[in-house]
């Protein structure tokens, strides 16, 4: 594997993941957050993938060879988890972190850098082997495909969080459980789908994830109106 392979396949994976950074932190732009805060945040969901892999590959020793939807599921859970707790341990518990959009946003950045790195992985045979049509598909496939997936999922927990941010304890608690488990089966119906479905299939999958994300820019308005109600926090 030569460097120039690496480092174009970086480039595959981190460029396009930092066209969707600047674009949901413009829809906060009148409350930017810190920007060392949103590349740990970025960073943190990069090396999640370092930690992630080890765990998939166990889970499917511990599981079975094949992939089935227990491996899936196993997958989507470790996965989500992990951003989540990159999240809770580096950057939910800072001062900066004071309105119910900021969580919004540093989810969506975990996710993005956990998108940029898992991205590149996958990118790199291609280049190695296939030559650049096949590197475009299959760029263009994780773009619109797995980097979504990853932001809706751990947008669910975002939102989660947001909407209860001013509200108790254990409020906050069970939201976070909530959000975390819609998030592992929402990840978990998107790859099983896509392993049994054909072209057609895939682009109604692709469809609904789209209106995932238009869901996702409602919401995000709607929580970005919560910082004038600072007194209903507990």
């Amino acid at each position: 594997m030569e460097i120039t392979h690496i480092l174009l396949a970086l480039m595959g994976g981190v460029l396009p993941t930092c066209l969707w950074l600047w674009f949901w932190t413009r829809e906060d732009r009148l409350h930017p957050e810190p920007k060392r805060l949103l590349l740990l945040a970025f960073l943190a969901g990069g090396m999640t993938v370092a930690i992630a892999i080890p765990l998939q590959h166990l889970t499917r020793t511990l599981l079975g060879s094949n992939i089935g939807a227990e491996v899936i599921v196993a997958w989507a859970g470790i996965e989500e988890v992990l951003k989540y707790l990159a999240a809770l341990s580096l950057i939910l518990w800072r001062k900066a972190v004071n309105e119910p959009i900021d969580v919004l946003i540093y989810m969506l950045t975990i996710a993005l850098g956990f998108s940029a790195v898992e991205n590149s992985l996958f990118l790199i045979n291609p280049i190695m082997n296939d030559g650049i049509v096949n590197t475009v598909i299959t760029g263009n496939f994780r773009f619109f495909g797995a980097t979504l997936l990853h932001l809706l999922s751990s947008s669910i927990i975002g939102v989660s969080l947001a909407l209860s941010f001013y509200k108790d304890y254990s409020t906050r608690v069970t939201y976070t459980i909530i959000g975390v488990i819609l998030a592992i089966v929402l990840h978990a119906a998107f790859n099983l789908f896509i392993l049994n479905s054909d072209g057609n299939g895939i682009i109604k999958i692709f469809a609904l994830v789209w209106l995932g994300i238009v869901v996702l820019l409602l919401f995000f308005e709607k929580i970005k109106q919560m910082r004038i109600l600072p007194s209903n926090k507990n």
